[in-house]
């Protein structure tokens, strides 16, 4: 059987990919070319396809999911935008959040001030009667917690955690609903909480971040839809009881006509994906003064932890300022100049527009995650596929507006204190490489416990210098002290993508000569090193200093090692000490007449001549190796 990619086995694969197949449907190719009795590498090539299908279907399911997620809160923003039904909205944000979450069940509650309880508003899934009539005391179960406390809870045990005030009411209504699982995040208006948002399921499962994110953008929407409800009950009571003063009525009818219009805009932008100048823009044009995008750590930071505690916008003198954030994490402000008189209708057109402009920093931010795993993948093919097709190379590089038959430089970064290096670091370093990279038209991809960059090299850099700089603003990204390693220039990776791998390896050489050198947080190349550079740029310098060593020192290493004695260790301290028994003997806290015994063995050993100048030189360069053999890769 040939190998021919039309063949039926391969061209199957691409019919499952097309048709959206479930992954088990994979192995039937497979399992056809064995049964026809194909060869091991007709078999093995099959095999590698099914991979292949598999991590693009897996792509194409993660991408799905992404767009799906946008698209329910895009829909959801357009019925804000059209609100009629305040109980269809919420209907529907309860059915989109179950349905992306993949949750058994989702409902909503609304705290009772009256009551000073939350009861049960919508729900999606349930099938108690009892449950669906519940009411949650402040501080009771965990929706009772969240109310109160206005801050996400989850659970993957809901009975058996210990965190919430459990009552028997709560808990047979839960155990009625069979919910094991449960996920809630708050409805936040202003700075107070007016009910709770869940994703329930019957069966353990932990909520990870994202998930959380997701529900508190709709749990966002769901608090917009009440308020907007409210705002309108109100407005309509306003122009009912002021219907005499006219002059009233214009001008209030006038600003729900601006917010209705701020609505329609905003939610073409998002549908459009427009950016966050587009809703500055928009503001500026609707509201009158002039609206900017503030972002994180410009704009004034009290004002906007104060608009980001109360959830509204707040006045910043003659200014108002309106945060941007998703959940607490801050992605920056809008601020408003020139508008000291807005008017709160004209204010909650203000927050929506930052609401919408969270959602489209996030949608920028999923793109741009993208764009880095695809510079990773790119980088991660020429470290570990040198045989790729340079034509195939060029044209991915070509769409990331990389050049890869320009000169380059490969990097290896990692975080210098060991004791400080946790994933939180090493996921920081990533993005902070990565967005090196992009800037930098490179590559970056997390390796071996750091990053690995490959950067344009220019006539006039060097590469130790690229390596410093580099160490310098990946520092000033991470918050911590980052060491890197640079290899030799690489004339054309697209063309010879095997010299990437061998200058990624002389690049780690390097960075591990600086951390056993002492020398962590700072950056350099081979030729930095003096002698050491000569061992670090070739691909065989660690068999090298291995060779050395052992002509030089071998004897006394194999002595150590079948004795268990500290000849090597005397030997460090007495050319440490200048040669002086008296002074190694202190160092060594033992008695000189060991000191001196130690060192007749070691001239039995090597002869001797052993501490005349030429041979005391061997040995010391000798000793250095062997300590930094384990970076140079020596065995």
């Amino acid at each position: 059987m040939s190998d021919d990619p039309t063949d039926s086995p391969f061209a199957a694969y691409l019919e499952l990919l097309a048709s959206g197949a479930p992954a088990d449907a994979y192995e039937r190719p497979v399992l056809r070319v064995r049964a026809d009795g194909a060869g091991p590498d007709r078999l093995a090539a099959v095999e590698r396809a099914k991979l292949l299908a598999l991590r693009v279907r897996a792509e194409l399911e993660d991408r799905r999911r992404r767009e799906a997620e946008l698209a329910a809160l895009f829909a959801t923003a357009h019925d804000l935008a059209g609100l009629r039904d305040i109980d269809a909205v919420l209907q529907a944000i309860v059915r989109r959040a179950r349905a992306l979450l993949g949750t058994d069940a989702a409902y909503l509650t609304l705290n009772d001030p009256a009551a000073g309880d939350t009861y049960m508003r919508v729900t999606d899934g349930s099938v108690s009667a009892r449950f669906q009539e519940l009411r949650l005391g402040m501080g009771e179960g965990l929706g009772g917690l969240v109310a109160q406390t206005a801050r996400p809870y989850a659970t993957d045990a809901y009975l058996d955690d210990p965190r919430f005030r459990h009552t028997r009411i709560i808990d047979a209504g839960v155990r009625d609903e069979g919910l094991v699982a449960i996920l809630g995040v708050p409805l936040r208006l202003g700075s107070g909480v007016i009910g709770v948002l869940f994703a329930a399921d019957r069966r353990s499962r932990v909520f990870d971040r994202r998930q959380i994110a997701l529900l508190a953008s709709f749990a966002a929407h769901a608090a917009v839809a009440i308020d907007t409800a409210n705002l309108l009950a109100e407005t309509r009571s306003a122009l009912a009881e002021l219907e005499a003063a006219n002059e009233i009525v214009r001008d209030r009818s006038a600003a729900v006509e601006r917010a209705a219009d701020v609505h329609d805009r905003l939610t073409e932008l998002v549908l459009r994906g427009g950016g966050v100048h587009d809703v500055t823009a928009t503001i500026a044009e609707v509201l009158g003064g002039r609206a900017e995008f503030l972002d994180p750590g410009t704009e004034p930071l009290t004002a906007v932890e104060r608009s980001r505690t109360e959830g509204r916008a707040v006045r910043h003198g003659d200014d108002w300022v309106a945060a941007v954030s998703a959940g607490d994490e801050p992605l920056g402000a809008i601020r408003l100049h020139e508008r000291p008189g807005l008017d709160p209708v004209d204010r909650r057109a203000l927050e929506r527009a930052a609401m919408v402009t969270s959602l489209l920093q996030l949608a920028r931010r999923s793109a741009g995650e993208a764009e880095q795993r695809v510079r990773g993948e790119l980088l991660d093919d020429l470290l570990d596929a040198p045989d790729r097709a340079p034509r195939l190379l060029r044209k991915r590089a070509a769409r990331l507006r990389a050049d890869l038959d320009a000169p380059h430089v490969v990097l290896a970064a990692r975080i210098a204190d060991d004791a400080a290096d946790a994933p939180g670091d090493r996921q920081r370093l990533w993005a902070a490489a990565s967005h090196l990279a992009a800037t930098g038209h490179g590559l970056a991809v997390a390796r071996d416990g750091g990053a690995a960059l490959l950067l344009p090299h220019g006539p006039h850099d060097a590469p130790g210098a690229t390596a410093r700089n580099t160490a310098r603003r990946l520092e000033e990204a991470v918050h911590t002290p980052v060491t890197v390693g640079a290899s030799r220039p690489v004339a054309a990776p697209a063309a010879r993508p095997g010299d990437v791998a061998t200058a990624y390896a002389e690049a780690r050489r390097c960075l591990d000569v600086l951390h056993a050198l002492g020398r962590g947080g700072e950056g350099a190349a081979a030729d930095d090193f003096g002698f050491l550079g000569l061992l670090l740029a070739g691909t065989d310098g660690g068999a090298q200093a291995g060779e050395f060593v052992t002509r030089t020192l071998g004897p006394v290493i194999d002595y150590d090692t079948r004795r268990g004695t500290a000849l090597v260790r005397t030997l460090d301290a007495y050319f440490g000490c200048g040669m002086s028994p008296v002074r190694t003997k202190e160092a060594l806290h033992v008695h000189v007449n060991t000191v001196s015994q130690r060192l007749e063995r070691v001239a039995r050993l090597l002869g001797a001549d052993w501490h005349t100048p030429a041979r005391a030189l061997e040995i010391q360069l000798a000793l250095r190796l062997h300590h930094l053999s384990p970076a140079l890769g020596s065995e």
